[in-house]
């Protein structure tokens, strides 16, 4: 047996398949692990070593669905329970037609 040519037309068998969380065909089989994103460990795996590899998965660089709705609660102190002040119908349009 060589190591290589002969030897690279036996691989057929797939180690790595697509990860639930991050995406990429980095789910390893028999491992049961993610090599990109760590999954299923509960913490993103990431190495201080690679700054790189950190920038591209930080936040920002997906579509961010819970901060996009964790920034418009802020700017209203996190108010829960309350029901809006009913607006008047139709008064802005009566102010445009009576100024004419």
């Amino acid at each position: 047996m060589t190591k290589g040519t002969s030897s690279l037309g036996k691989r057929h068998n797939k180690t790595h398949t697509l990860c639930r969380r991050c995406g990429r065909s980095s789910y390893h089989i028999q491992k049961s692990r993610c090599a990109q994103c760590g999954y299923p460990d509960k913490k993103l795996r990431h190495y201080n070593w690679s700054y790189k590899a950190q920038r591209r998965k930080r936040t920002g660089t997906g579509r961010r669905r819970h901060l996009k709705i964790v920034f418009r609660r802020f700017k209203n102190g996190f108010r829960e329970g309350t029901q809006p002040k009913p607006r008047k119908r139709g008064s802005a349009a009566r102010k445009a037609a009576t100024s004419k």
